[in-house]
């Protein structure tokens, strides 16, 4: 059996955007992040590392049925994958926007569109390989989680007082 280098590079590929958001968000997270009010029941910021880890590794692995089962990127794995492509595309660019820029509202707007697209690719995965849609149900819970905390910080947080926070301590 010929070592599948598909599944391994689709399964790893999603890890990538993790790794940069994670350099972004390092900082951030000891300087700006704290300054920000942010609810009690959010969780604790050492689990957000391993949480991204598992979800990135398990939406890649889902793209990899999608892509073996449906005969590549043509065909009935056209639009699964690009809508896969297109939520990735939103969810790497939410790091950047939100602890990168300290927009709130930015990282908001990005974060609701995340949500559609996430939705619809787990919906268009499901169709073509049931086990590829469901392995997508704990990040769309998890995203759940992010959008509620990334509203309760905009509702509670102005993107003009946090870049004043932020210049003040710089």
């Amino acid at each position: 059996m010929p070592f599948p280098v598909s599944a391994v590079a689709a399964t790893l590929f999603p890890n990538v955007g993790g790794i940069f958001g994670a350099l972004i968000t390092r900082r951030e997270v000891k300087t700006w992040y704290p300054t920000l009010n942010k609810p009690e029941w959010r969780p604790p910021n050492w689990a957000f590392g391993p949480v991204w880890t598992a979800l990135y590794t398990g939406m890649g692995y889902a793209s990899y049925l999608i892509y073996k089962e449906a005969g590549g990127f043509d065909g009935a794995a056209k639009l699964p994958l690009t809508l896969y492509a297109s939520q990735l595309a939103l969810n790497w660019a939410w790091t950047p926007i939100f602890f990168g820029l300290h927009s709130i509202k930015g990282g908001l707007i990005d974060i609701l569109l995340l949500d559609a697209a996430a939705a619809a690719t787990a919906y268009s995965f499901f169709k073509v390989n049931s086990t590829a849609g469901w392995i997508l149900a704990p990040y769309l819970a998890w995203l759940s989680v992010a959008t509620a905390l990334n509203y309760y910080v905009w509702k509670n947080n102005s993107d003009t007082d946090a870049a004043a926070v932020v210049k003040k301590g710089e």
